[in-house]
């Protein structure tokens, strides 16, 4: 039985906040009615097709939920929307700001009706504010939040590699939604949850933010190295790769210089012997270590670093994580049924005895529609006259 076993969420999500999400309350058991525009569907869906034809955004966030195809502002759909959510335990959308007022998708509009519902809003800025109508795409939230002044070399800012602020968000709503389901089982009530990308990226801003304590300088931009802390990021090897390693103390700092440099004078050296120091003389510093390294392969090196205790890490590319060693060790990954047939998917990180994580297919756009509504009550005749009239 899964933790949330049970419990119904009605979601209108879109891109990748909602979504991931979402997929993760349906890891845990919760039946996920993802509803989409007919004939489109989350916009996600068609941002690539790298997986056999699907988009690889769409593929990670949307396993375990049942598609249900409807026009939302068709004025037939606002009773089977209303129905779905009188009977959900918790509405999720991310849809553009004031959209879901607009549906009557709010706590109030279902507090008489459904009382323990928990709503959650994901939006760019939050519900009210000079900003609460901006749209709000990762990239541009990366940039309000400044994440691009600290990420990047010192000549040009960078975005992460990854939907950061998306997920940020997306994370905030799942630990939220489920610190709710456990006020409901102590007061019988729901609530409304909002949850901004932007102070979802401010809570992860926090060090840079107190290293600028009261106007003081903001972190550099460094690329790979760490701002703060020296040695800390990749070094170049003789062999042509890179080596990723950190030091975190003056302990780690003895062992490294006498171990892996083979260079025990530098312990002391006086442009060394703290880290601000290091972090102060890094040029240099990092001359002698490539000075070292470059009469090593890679293998070497790592074989230096681990024997010292100095911690390290390969530069893997997706390659090398499709491929990585702990994760088969460890049997991190599963599969998923979609509309293209099996695919690879990793089991979500954690876990605990007793409970396996659900892992069910990737829904095509619709596939789930007929079902809902004849849950709903409705006829096989009365669907097919919502689909003639464009409802579904």
């Amino acid at each position: 039985m899964g933790p949330l076993d049970g419990l119904t969420v009605v979601t209108l999500e879109h891109a990748v906040a909602g979504p991931f999400a979402t997929r993760q309350l349906a890891d845990l058991g919760a039946r996920v009615i993802k509803v989409e525009r007919p004939g489109v569907g989350d916009f996600a869906r068609n941002y690539d097709d790298r997986v056999d034809g699907l988009a690889s955004y769409f593929v990670w966030a949307n396993r375990s939920k049942e598609s249900l195809s409807l026009n939302v502002k068709h004025s037939q759909a606002d009773k089977i929307l209303k129905r779905l959510v009188e009977d959900a335990d918790i509405l999720v959308q991310n849809l553009a700001p004031g959209a879901a007022e607009r549906l009557g998708l709010t706590y109030d509009e279902f507090a008489a009706t459904n009382p323990g519902l928990i709503v959650c809003n994901i939006s760019g800025y939050g519900p009210d504010g000079p900003d609460r109508n901006r749209k709000a795409y990762d990239l541009l939230v990366q940039a309000e939040a400044g994440f691009l002044s600290v990420t990047g070399t010192e000549a040009d800012s960078c975005k992460s590699g990854i939907s950061i602020a998306d997920i940020a968000a997306g994370m905030y709503a799942y630990s939220n939604i489920l610190s709710a389901l456990i006020q409901r089982s102590r007061t019988g009530k729901g609530c409304t949850i909002n949850i901004s990308m932007l102070e979802a990226m401010a809570e992860w801003m926090n060090y840079p933010l107190y290293y600028a304590y009261q106007g003081a300088p903001q972190p550099v931009r460094t690329g790979a190295m760490h701002a703060t802390i020296f040695p800390y990021g990749p070094f170049k090897v003789g062999d042509g790769s890179r080596v990723m390693m950190g030091l975190q103390n003056e302990r780690e700092w003895k062992v490294f210089c006498e171990q892996v440099l083979c260079h025990p004078g530098l312990v002391t050296d006086n442009r060394f012997d703290s880290n601000a120091k290091r972090t102060g003389n890094r040029v240099a510093l990092t001359d002698l270590i490539h000075e070292t390294f470059a009469e090593l392969t890679e293998v070497e090196v790592l074989a230096r670093l681990n024997a010292a205790g100095i911690a390290n890490a390969r530069m893997n590319d997706m390659a090398g994580l499709w491929n990585h060693p702990q994760l088969k060790a460890r049997g991190r990954w599963s599969e998923v049924d979609s509309p293209v047939g099996p695919l690879p998917a990793l089991l979500p990180p954690g876990g605990f005895e007793g409970y396996t994580p659900r892992m069910d297919p990737v829904p095509e756009l619709g596939a789930h529609t007929a079902e809902i509504l004849e849950q709903l009550g409705y006829s096989t005749a009365d669907i097919a006259s919502l689909r003639a009239e464009n409802v579904l």
